[in-house]
């Protein structure tokens, strides 16, 4: 499993970081905030992880949005595929693991 504990950087594709810009209104500097956050939940989506292993994050951005990203890592640095604001069902879910 991924140890975001560990020192990474992020590696943007150019077309993603348009896409999640005009479909999704969510800039990239949202996206890394979201992996800062020391309440993010992550796990692993081997439906999603056909040719490299793909990884789900929920966590806020210093503005306290909820965010739902898909990413990968290769080598040390963090590539997100996607991200959005977390639908209502994620943000419950993000929420109700907070008070556990």
């Amino acid at each position: 499993m991924l140890d975001l504990n560990e020192p990474y950087e992020f590696d943007w594709d150019q077309g993603n970081t348009v896409k999640n810009l005009v479909k999704h209104n969510i800039e990239c500097r949202q996206a890394e905030e979201s992996f800062l956050d020391d309440k993010s939940l992550l796990g692993e989506d081997p439906e999603h992880s056909n040719t490299e292993k793909r990884f789900q994050l929920i966590g806020k951005d210093h503005q306290g949005i909820v965010l739902y990203v898909v990413f990968t890592q290769r080598k040390r640095k963090i590539r997100v595929i996607s991200v959005r604001i977390a639908n209502k069902k994620e943000r419950r879910f993000y929420e109700q693991d907070k008070k556990v």
